[in-house]
């Protein structure tokens, strides 16, 4: 099989507007095709369908979607559009959209500085006193 495996995500109706809010957010975000039941899109090159299913079922965080920032600007600019409009905050660059989607908005430098065993520690004590990460802070535990 040559083709990429991408997921689907199950909304109560609002389909085609997570998929505009997502495209809103991302550079490199666009809807690639839509219809009344499914729409597809791509963020950063990444396939994802959205599919206007019913109430049934709701996200948890058990599934969550990471970005990797390069830069503090990075994470201030994801965590800001993605926690707008009803999202909600969480510990240790967690979130949730206004549509209860999962997302970890993370220092792509994190697991370099984790693995440093001299200051592996200081980091995780520092960032998990943090909400959105703050990288100057994470270099300089």
């Amino acid at each position: 099989m040559k083709k990429p495996i991408y997921p689907c995500l199950w909304f109560d109706g609002q389909a085609q507007e997570a998929a505009k809010f997502y495209c809103s957010i991302f550079k490199n975000g666009h809807i690639t095709a839509d219809n009344n039941m499914v729409v597809t899109f791509e963020l950063n090159g990444t396939k994802f369908m959205g599919l206007n299913a019913g109430p049934q079922f709701k996200f948890n965080e058990a599934v969550s979607f990471v970005i990797d920032c390069d830069t503090q600007e990075e994470i201030d600019h994801y965590w800001n559009r993605l926690t707008a409009d009803g999202g909600e905050e969480g510990k240790c660059g967690w979130l949730k959209d206004k549509f209860g989607i999962s997302w970890q908005v993370v220092p792509a430098i994190l697991p370099e500085l984790l693995s440093n065993p001299a200051k592996a520690q200081n980091v995780m004590k520092a960032y998990m006193k943090m909400n959105k990460f703050d990288i100057d802070a994470l270099v300089n535990a």
